[in-house]
């Protein structure tokens, strides 16, 4: 199995980062999910409606294809694909 591809985005301002990477995720194909404070948010490739994390079963949170975790307000978020 291919190692994830990872980046991260630190744009200054309130949400600016989390922007960034939400631009990123639709520019390459993928849905991202509700934000919900501090947990993660989900990702999937293709046109999907994502639920907030605590809406997602075990089952389901294995079966994204990625996430996007940290500080949704400030940055840095990082977002993490599988390849």
């Amino acid at each position: 199995m291919s190692d994830p591809i990872v980046m991260t985005f630190a744009d200054v301002g309130d949400f600016q980062a989390f922007y960034a990477a939400e631009r990123w995720c639709k520019e390459n194909g993928y849905s991202v999910g509700s934000m919900q404070g501090p947990d993660p948010i989900g990702l999937l490739r293709g046109d999907f409606a994502i639920s907030k994390w605590r809406n997602l079963s075990r089952q389901q949170r294995a079966e994204l294809d990625g996430q996007m975790t940290g500080d949704m307000r400030s940055g840095p978020i990082t977002i993490r694909v599988k390849a």
